[in-house]
């Protein structure tokens, strides 16, 4: 699994974005992953994510 952010620029995190096997590898069951990235104070909009 992961997470998936749509709306968000990632600037810089892209390895943050959340797509199994194109920008970050799976996190496995039982495990933990911190996500960490800034978002520019200019960014508005509607923002969602999943899994």
């Amino acid at each position: 699994t992961t997470v998936h952010w749509h709306g968000l620029h990632m600037k810089g995190a892209n390895d943050m974005d959340g797509v199994v096997g194109v920008t970050q590898n799976a996190i496995s069951p039982g495990t933990t992953f911190t996500h960490k990235f800034q978002i520019e104070e200019s960014q508005a909009g509607t923002f969602w994510y999943h899994s």
